[in-house]
């Protein structure tokens, strides 16, 4: 992988329409609080009155471009690019090993420059047949190597600047208007890759239902910055378009799950912006069996070792801030007392931290409790079987684990109105995921995936 240009170099242009980020929120005139990750900062008086005229719809001016750019990286912001896409720039990659659905999809990509890369089909004419037929490229492997490796055969076989990586099975009602808006975020030189919401397509099964409600692809209906650690960590290769010479070589190919995890993290750690564009969806259907749907639930638990083992602490099941911690443990443990002098402190320390703004200390103490506590109750209840047996051990914890798994179940189902067979797909789900969690310790030889990190708040800045 190669670096991303400076932020002098990648420099936005004047024009360019810029909005605070989804889930970003105002303080007063000069706190601005959001972006990946979650970070404080306090704003010039300059930096005020340019925030109101963007948000006003005024294009970005020459002397705000420093500090855009700076807003922009840190997650803060969101750019609108009118930018029209070349399809000469584009090399489309899909994997395949035996999936009919692959035609549905070649048809949709009429036009683009398709390689389908057969990975090892037992019907190797019938893959051929198609490629022929809909005028893609074909790169055959005699050996199934996996889907990370197979987009890495396209890549090496491809050389155009952008790429874009889709499953076999993807349904694409218009492929040319996704790519065009995915691509202008690829104005900005130094975003790696985008991504677009993915969503299971409705349909009457049980399975199918659940899959548009709950997909395990969908990263929800915010759009941002993806980072290790940010609200929206990764993005799947399901759909994904990205910077040829950002990615280098491609996916690690010893993952066969998971390697589009690995994959976002090491750009960022590169430097390199990966998008989320949540106002872009598709539709990947769920397994055809209930054996394919339970084994790929244990399949993704079971790469959180694997990448453990790669990405160290980042796959951690929680991510406690250290403060929160405490007040939490205090209140589910039924002592209120001390939870409130608890978050009484906290909000005394964040107040001596915004100086003249203080008087935001306590919204920005309430928001920070409740969302850390939003996400860690989501990835108790992900791991669920091991809270409850936690809770059996240790009497004292029992209250708290029944709070966390109902705020886990609240928390998954917010905004949608699920059936009872829903709720319980959802834990057969949970509990798929976990069963893969000791498939992969076993196999990794390593727990680190399942411990726990703690955290200090960042402090405002300027």
């Amino acid at each position: 992988m190669s670096h991303p240009p400076s932020p002098d170099a990648a420099r936005l242009a004047p024009g360019t329409r810029v909005h605070l980020a989804d889930g970003v929120r105002r303080y007063g005139p000069r706190l601005l609080a959001g972006g990946a990750p979650w970070r404080l900062v306090r704003l010039s008086v300059g930096a005020v009155r340019a925030i109101h005229e963007w948000q006003g719809g005024a294009p970005l001016r020459a002397p705000q471009v420093a500090l855009a750019r700076r807003l922009v990286d840190e997650g803060l912001l969101d750019c609108e690019y009118p930018v029209r896409l070349e399809p000469a720039d584009v090399d489309v990659i899909v994997p395949v090993r035996d999936d009919p659905r692959v035609e549905g999809l070649l048809g949709a990509l009429s036009g683009l420059f398709v390689t389908l890369v057969d990975d090892a089909s037992v019907d190797a004419d019938a893959v051929a047949g198609l490629a022929a037929r809909h005028g893609a490229s074909l790169v055959r492997l005699e050996t199934n190597l996996g889907p990370g490796a197979a987009r890495n055969a396209g890549l090496a076989a491809t050389s155009r600047p952008l790429v874009w990586f889709l499953d076999a099975d993807l349904a694409l009602e218009d492929a040319h208007g996704v790519l065009a808006r995915l691509a202008r975020h690829l104005a900005d030189e130094r975003v790696g890759a985008v991504a677009p919401r993915v969503l299971g397509p409705p349909g009457r099964s049980a399975r199918e239902r659940f899959e548009w409600l709950s997909s395990p692809l969908d990263q929800g209906s915010r759009s941002g910055a993806v980072r290790p650690g940010a609200p929206i960590s990764y993005v799947p290769a399901a759909c994904l378009l990205v910077r040829r010479r950002a990615i280098g070589e491609g996916f690690t190919t010893a993952l066969r799950v998971g390697e589009d995890v690995d994959l976002v993290w090491r750009l960022a750690d590169e430097g390199w912006i990966v998008r989320y564009d949540a106002r872009v969806r598709v539709a990947h259907p769920a397994r055809d069996t209930w054996a394919d749907w339970l084994a790929q639930r244990v399949a993704y638990g079971a790469s959180a070792a694997a990448l453990a083992s790669r990405h160290g602490s980042r796959v951690a099941p929680l991510r406690l801030n250290a403060s929160a911690l405490g007040v939490w443990s205090f209140a589910l443990s039924g002592r209120v007392g001390a939870a409130i002098t608890t978050g009484a402190r906290v909000r005394a320390r964040v107040a001596r931290s915004l100086g003249p703004e203080s008087a935001h200390a306590g919204a920005l103490t309430a928001r920070g409790l409740l969302e850390g506590f939003g996400a860690n109750a989501r990835s108790g209840l992900r791991h669920f079987p091991y809270v409850i047996a936690a809770a059996l051990l240790a009497r004292r914890t029992r209250r708290a684990a029944l709070v966390v798994l109902v705020a886990g179940l609240a928390q998954r189902w917010r905004a949608r109105r699920p059936r009872p067979l829903d709720v319980g797909l959802g834990l057969l789900d949970d509990t798929a995921y976990a069963v893969g969690l000791l498939v992969g310790a076993r196999r990794e030889r390593t727990l680190a995936h399942l411990r726990p990190t703690l955290r200090r708040a960042p402090a405002a800045r300027t």
